[in-house]
């Protein structure tokens, strides 16, 4: 039975069946394999068909395959998808984006604005204890009694005797007048009087009549306690009445000198507190109050002198030593002021910029804002516009961000797609004669604009959508041939602009984001009308209150104000800026 069995195995071995069910088995795979990798291919290729490339240096160049750039001839890359978003100010990155690039945020409140200031300073002596020992009758010095300069000495102290031909000729005057005081009292007097004012004193005198001898050398005493800072005499010196012989300063008091630039001196009051060092002292800090500040400022330094009065018992404090002190400033603002970390803040020249995360939104979103500041407190700034408490501002992270705005052509610190209320009185629009009929093709936008925005009036977002496509018709069928030489170029300009915005437009349902574009239309709109002329009068209006503060723009066909920005809630909120004449 064993042997049939092991035969008719051996008989099957022999024949094709098995080899020919391997490769059918390994024919399968392989086609399954290559038809995933087809399938792969072809989701590839859809991915690309729906890639969109644009320019890195001209981000408003879209197109839909590769290619290069129309304007520069450089390859265009693709764009990626968390760049892409309606809104002009808003930009959309994606968590990993967010990882990549660090960003963090910090939530804004209002708080007691403080700021700390750093000053330089020397301390000084107190001018008002520095005094001038000084000869008050002329004479020789015949003995000295000081030996040095930095030399202690009290007040009534003998410095040194000087030998005056003077005194010696008016105490042989108090002599004789002695001697006929009886008739002629007056003498007398005269001779004392005489005497006294060359700083004799009343004891001195009578030491002199009681001794009967005339005295040639007299004694110099110290009007003050201190240390002599100058000497300017030597033994057997000349001088006149008047000379100075010595200075003399008392250190018990000394000043701090700080030296406060001209931006800080709002923070320092009198009165205010400075903890300073000195280098000899470094581990222990001195406090004073600000005695007085100096009502001019320097004119090459543009700094201030700040004075503090110290008291210097123990005299460990020189003149001329260096200080280092710091005024913790908090009483600049009366209320509690806003603040923004000063990473948060981007300079472009007159006007800043801040990054605030978008909240309640699926994919983390950042809008951009101009930002009006007030003080700098140092590693912060005072917030007078554009940012408002509970705001989350990006405090890390906010160039790349920038930089990503940057690439997808919306608000960014270098590339500017929206004018406030203040610069858009205050620039300057070119006017450019143009034919009538172009002034006819953009007064047909501007219809179909005026048609959006009164849709806006009624707050309807479903026929403000509606109305998106007669814009673009309108714009799509103006002639830019029709201008020459400059007016061409500007146009060119607003042109890329306008067609941006209603691109925009043309995907966005929600009211108040359809408000926010046309805020930035409507900037530009004002200015081709102005620059190019309208068919006839449009008045150009404002409300301070739209875009949370920041104002709002438009254009209306009446002079009587009917608001785009609040419809029935403020419906007539706003003004007339200027009127465009036809």
């Amino acid at each position: 039975m064993k042997k049939s069995n092991n035969k008719y195995i051996i008989r099957i071995l022999k024949s094709p069946l098995p080899y020919m069910f391997v490769g059918i088995l390994i024919g399968w795979f392989l086609n399954r394999n290559f038809q995933e990798e087809k399938s792969d291919s072809h989701q590839h290729k859809a991915t690309e068909k729906s890639q969109i490339w644009t320019c890195s240096m001209h981000p408003q160049i879209r197109q839909n395959e590769p290619g290069s750039c129309p304007l520069c001839g450089m390859d265009l890359i693709p764009l990626e998808d968390e760049l892409v978003h309606e809104d002009q100010s808003t930009i959309q990155l994606s968590e990993n984006a967010i990882k990549l690039a660090q960003v963090q945020t910090t939530i804004l409140q209002k708080g007691k604005a403080s700021k700390t200031l750093r000053l330089n300073g020397k301390i000084k002596m107190d001018e008002r204890r520095k005094f001038s020992q000084t000869a008050h009758f002329s004479g020789r010095i015949e003995n000295l009694y000081i030996n040095f300069t930095g030399e202690k000495v009290r007040k009534g102290q003998r410095l040194a005797s000087i030998y005056s031909p003077q005194l010696v000729t008016a105490q042989k005057e108090l002599f004789e007048a002695l001697k006929v005081k009886d008739k002629q009292p007056y003498l007398l007097n005269a001779s004392r009087e005489k005497l006294k004012r060359w700083k004799l004193s009343e004891q001195q005198i009578k030491q002199i009549e009681e001794s009967g001898k005339v005295m040639t050398n007299f004694p110099i005493y110290a009007d003050r306690n201190g240390v002599v800072t100058k000497l300017a005499i030597a033994n057997g010196d000349h001088v006149m009445e008047g000379n100075v012989l010595m200075e003399i300063a008392d250190l018990g008091e000394l000043w701090g000198m700080f030296e406060a630039y001209e931006q800080d001196l709002p923070w320092v009051k009198e009165g205010d507190k400075i903890a300073f060092t000195v280098s000899a002292y470094p581990s222990d800090t001195i406090k004073a109050k600000i005695s007085y500040i100096d009502p001019v400022v320097d004119a090459k330094s543009r700094i201030a002198q700040v004075r503090v009065e110290i008291k210097n018992q123990d005299k460990r404090l020189k003149p001329e030593m260096f200080a280092e002190g710091i005024i913790y400033a908090e009483q600049y603002f009366r209320e509690n002021q806003l603040t923004v970390p000063q990473s948060a803040i981007m300079w472009t020249g007159e006007r800043s910029v801040a990054y605030v995360q978008t909240p309640n939104t699926n994919v983390p979103s950042f809008e951009m804002r101009e930002v009006l500041l007030g003080a700098s407190l140092g590693k912060s700034y005072v917030v007078k516009g554009g940012l408002k408490e509970g705001d989350a501002v990006v405090t890390n992270g906010t160039f790349t961000i920038d930089a990503a705005a940057q690439l997808s052509n919306k608000n960014s610190m270098m590339n500017r797609l929206s004018t406030t209320k203040e610069e858009a009185k205050n620039t300057t629009v070119q006017n450019f004669k143009v034919s009538n009929t172009f002034k006819t093709q953009l007064s047909t936008l501007t219809n179909a604009y005026l048609q959006f925005k009164d849709a806006l009036v009624k707050s309807d977002a479903q026929l403000a959508f509606s109305k998106v496509e007669a814009m673009q018709t309108a714009f799509s069928n103006i002639d830019m041939k029709l201008l020459k030489g400059e007016a061409h170029m500007v146009w060119m300009k607003d042109a890329k602009r306008i067609q941006k915005q209603l691109e925009t437009l043309s995907t966005e349902k929600d009211l108040e984001k359809q408000r926010k574009t046309f805020t930035q239309l409507s900037d530009i709109l004002i200015a081709t009308n102005k620059s190019f002329g309208s068919v006839r009068t449009l008045y150009h209006q404002f409300c301070p209150m739209a875009n949370q503060d920041s104002g709002g723009h438009w254009l209306s066909t009446e002079e009587e104000i009917v608001n785009p920005y609040f419809g029935d809630m403020m419906l007539n909120c706003g003004n007339v800026e200027e009127v465009i004449e036809k």
